[in-house]
């Protein structure tokens, strides 16, 4: 079947060999260590329509990389704690800002969060997670992200109200996540793999037995060994994702999925919402009323994905999601063309078909292309490369995200109604890449997803057996003659 790809038991595969349990101090790692990205999600909320919107995104840019050595040397853990200082500084700069430098000095300092949280939230979550609930418990970023964005809208729409100092108010707000974050943070365990990688390994192997809930965790505690042993060859993780054996992580999680997310067509369908409430008679309110119900909807899909990745997949999410979000964009097209063609003004029975069409489509994309745009790819790379690899993710999702802040109203004037066209065709080739070039990683151990690459029918030719072991080989001797 194209896309797929099995974990062969043969070759040291261990996966059958794992056992967990769900322990209350495996839910306090993972529930502190998502808790950072409200603080997101309430800045953006307010600000991603100002003229400063640059300045973040190439802050995240930037610190991306400096994230990526942090978490790959002092652990998933500091880059948390860095991003969640980074954060309450960039909030109580922007609240109190007195000229248009602090607001862009705030927006810096917030920048600097997004690149160190984006790049190591999902890994703590993936690494922490036990392989058969990966998903689940990856999906905390996303449902985290949605809560903040539905949070702020009623914030924003509440302070609005409060004048002169309002903004200031909805600004500063977000320093209470941030605060949060930053006292759980302290608390926090470093996950298994890292302290592993950092050399620790008694301390690693206490850690595990604590987040599983059991002694017996031999198996899975002598793959992620295998997987730093590998990692100590890699002096160069960025120049080694360029390698012929990490092609499928490089094109799949560090190119393809994050660039594809920003390409589904969200915003679209968020910049005509209110428009639509607006003529069904909600007037000023139109706009709260749309971003209630579009952030409620998408905490409902970020719950139905919790609660069924793990037991359908990532594939079937995405394949099924994409149909439906080709076919309401293509619904939405027509009947903009036929009652916007020519200047009329939208009946109410129209109306609500779009409002209906619309929450179909944020119910899709809040259970793909939303959540599993940061979970595949958290999931694909091995060790080595893993921190780097984020890094690659959070840089393509930033550039993506600016293009599109910046092309798409250009876009939307110059094609109008024919915009959802365009998309419903970019998720139709999205759609194709992922059934064509993406193998099922759910209930895969996240140090033996390298195995599916082996077995799948195009990316095996890039990564057999062999061809891995004497990359290994002259890797090694390539460091050794340095």
């Amino acid at each position: 079947m194209a896309g797929g790809g099995v974990v062969d038991s043969k070759g040291g595969a261990r996966a059958h060999l794992y056992e967990y349990r769900i322990t209350p101090y495996f839910i306090f790692a993972c529930i502190v260590g998502s808790m950072g990205v409200p603080c997101l999600a309430m800045i953006l909320v307010f600000l991603i329509l100002t003229l400063f919107t640059s300045s973040l995104y190439l802050a995240a840019l930037v610190s991306t990389f400096g994230a990526s050595y942090v978490t790959r040397n002092k652990g998933r853990r500091a880059s948390i704690i860095f991003g969640s200082i980074s954060f309450f500084i960039g909030a109580i700069l922007n609240a109190a800002a007195q000229n248009i430098a602090m607001l862009i000095i705030g927006r810096i300092f917030l920048g600097f969060g997004i690149g160190f949280g984006n790049q190591a939230v999902p890994l703590y979550l993936s690494e922490m997670a036990p392989s058969k609930i990966r998903g689940a418990v990856n999906q905390l970023f996303q449902l985290t992200t949605c809560l903040g964005i539905l949070v702020a809208n009623f914030v924003n729409y509440g302070v609005e109200r409060i004048h002169p100092w309002g903004w200031r108010l909805s600004l500063g707000l977000a320093a209470v996540p941030a605060i949060l974050m930053f006292v759980g943070g302290l608390f926090l365990p470093e996950t298994p793999n890292s302290l592993v990688e950092q050399g620790r390994l008694d301390e690693a192997r206490q850690i595990l037995e604590k987040v599983r809930g059991t002694p017996k965790v031999e198996a899975e505690f002598q793959d992620l060994v295998d997987a730093s042993n590998a990692a100590q060859a890699i002096k160069h993780p960025f120049r080694n994702l360029l390698k012929r054996k990490n092609r499928p992580q490089l094109v799949i999680g560090a190119l393809g999925i994050p660039a594809f997310q920003q390409l589904t067509g969200m915003n679209s369908i968020l910049f005509y919402a209110p428009v639509i409430f607006q003529s069904l008679g909600f007037g000023a309110g139109a706009a709260l009323y749309s971003s209630a119900i579009t952030s409620a909807a998408l905490v409902l899909a970020t719950f139905i994905s919790m609660a069924f990745v793990d037991k359908f997949g990532r594939r079937a999410f995405f394949l099924e999601a994409g149909c439906e979000m080709i076919l309401c964009s293509v619904a939405i097209a027509i009947t903009l063309a036929l009652k916007f063609g020519q200047g009329e003004m939208l009946p109410k029975g129209i109306g609500i078909f779009l409002v209906v069409v619309i929450c179909i489509f944020v119910l899709a994309y809040g259970r793909s292309w939303g959540p599993l745009g940061w979970l595949v790819p958290s999931e694909l790379f091995p060790l080595e490369t893993r921190s780097a690899g984020q890094s690659m993710v959070v840089c393509v999702n930033m550039i993506f995200t600016a293009l599109i802040a910046q092309c798409f109203l250009a876009a939307l004037c110059h094609l109008k109604y024919g915009i959802f066209l365009l998309f419903a065709g970019l998720i139709f080739i999205m759609s194709s890449f992922i059934f064509f070039l993406l193998p099922e990683t759910k209930q895969v151990p996240i140090e033996e997803i390298h195995l599916l690459w082996q077995n799948h029918w195009f990316w095996k030719r890039y990564c057999g057996p062999d061809l891995k072991s004497q990359e290994l080989q002259l890797q090694k001797k390539t460091d050794h003659q340095v």
